[in-house]
């Protein structure tokens, strides 16, 4: 079985793994390590370190895509980091003799023969996360009968992306029993923050008013949006179009642009509020996305129509209760559109036209709340799937000893 040759964000033969003293002290109590080996698993690892910090008080140390410097990765605050261990037997000992974990999370179905072999000797619990199709790491495919089956034969459980993944596990030799087909694992920080007391205020102000929000919308696609609105007003002429530009800085403009071509403004930089006249409402803040996302039943995201990708995670409004529009362009958030779409739980739209239809489609509340509920349920049955391999973890000796938080 040969390695996926798309696979891996860098050629291992270009690292080397750093000695034992030039690594930072193990800290003590319970520590787990998970192992991020693409862009798919990452925002979910995320989630899985940031739950083990606060509910387990146990350390983390997370490797993979993290080390290779891949654009826009933050690290929850407070986890470790290091480089993998090359793929041989001396550096992965080297490597687990240092950090003596007490569990290990890997991803996305990346088979390393010598570390896997040195967990198993160890008996450490080891865990594979939103695993697709088990593949070896390039550069250490076996044609030897038997090698994929001894390799997965470490692991204690195996949480498959979906039902085919999970019988490619169980005919590449692992036992049903330590093979379940979840789905993926929550991302991380979807629901975003609001102030309650703001929401409430401003849903009286909208209570009787269909309203729909623009996210992040570059210059590019201003005139897609505004077109849009212009269709939704003449099937809904009390409908308020919400839209934060994709550079903040922009919004006293575009409020000073739109006033001069005649529509009915309200800007939050200015302080103002949307009376019962105004059209569009702009607003300035991307830290209150999520106030936006909770108003909004419907929300167009940015970036995907006529720009470089979405410019924001379409899980964040998904968890929130807003029905999601999206251009072609996904951006950095295939993954996420993905499943999405796989649950007909988004609509794309690939035109002006195809927006103006669809903002149109969903002024019917039953059609929003069809897609909405859709949506919610990707996001929720991640939640799960995070939840069933923290259960999993916690049945390692070190982590049950370890204090559990809240």
């Amino acid at each position: 079985m040969a390695a996926a040759p798309s696979r891996g964000w860098w050629p291992a033969a270009n690292r080397r793994s750093r000695s034992q003293n030039q690594r930072q002290a193990r800290p003590q109590g319970g520590l787990v390590w998970l192992h991020v080996t693409g862009p798919a698993s990452l925002s979910g690892m995320n989630e899985l370190a940031q739950r083990l910090l606060a509910e387990d008080g146990a350390s983390v140390l997370m490797t993979g895509v993290l080390t290779a410097g891949g654009p826009g990765v933050v690290l929850p605050r407070g986890v470790l980091q290091d480089e993998t261990p090359d793929e041989n037997s001396q550096a992965v000992r080297e490597f687990l003799d240092h950090w003596r974990p007490d569990a290990v999370v890997m991803s996305e179905g990346e088979i390393r023969p010598a570390l896997l072999h040195e967990c198993g000797e160890r008996q450490l619990l080891l865990v594979m996360a939103d695993a697709g199709d088990p593949w070896f790491l390039r550069g250490h495919e076996s044609w030897i009968p038997g090698a994929m089956r001894r390799a997965i034969s470490a692991f204690s459980m195996v949480f498959a992306i979906d039902a085919a993944a999970g019988r490619a596990w169980r005919k590449a030799g692992l036992p049903a029993a330590r093979v379940e087909a979840t789905g993926r694992m929550e991302e991380s920080s979807l629901a975003l923050p609001c102030l309650e007391a703001e929401r409430e205020y401003l849903a009286k102000l909208m209570v009787t008013r269909p309203v729909w929000f623009g996210a992040r919308i570059p210059r590019s696609e201003e005139k897609a949006v505004l077109a849009a609105h212009q269709h939704g007003l003449q099937l809904a002429h009390r409908l308020l179009l919400i839209i934060l530009p994709e550079d903040p800085a922009r919004a006293v403009s575009l409020a000073e642009d739109l006033a001069a071509e005649g529509w009915d403004i309200a800007s939050r930089a200015s302080e103002e509020e949307p009376e019962a006249e105004t059209s569009i409402f702009v607003v300035n803040d991307p830290a209150e996305l999520g106030l936006w996302y909770r108003l909004a039943p419907v929300s167009y995201l940015g970036g995907g129509l006529s720009g470089i990708g979405l410019l924001t995670s379409p899980l964040e409004p998904a968890a929130l209760g807003s029905a999601i529009l999206h251009g072609p362009r996904p951006g950095g958030f295939a993954p996420q559109i993905g499943r999405l779409g796989a649950a007909r739980a988004a609509r794309a739209v690939a035109s002006v036209r195809d927006l103006s239809e669809a903002l149109g489609d969903l002024l019917a509340p039953d059609r929003t709340a069809r897609l909405a509920q859709a949506a919610w349920g990707v996001v929720s049955d991640g939640a799960e799937v995070t939840e069933g391999i923290l259960a999993t973890l916690r049945r390692a000796p070190g982590l049950a000893r370890t204090e559990r938080r809240g």
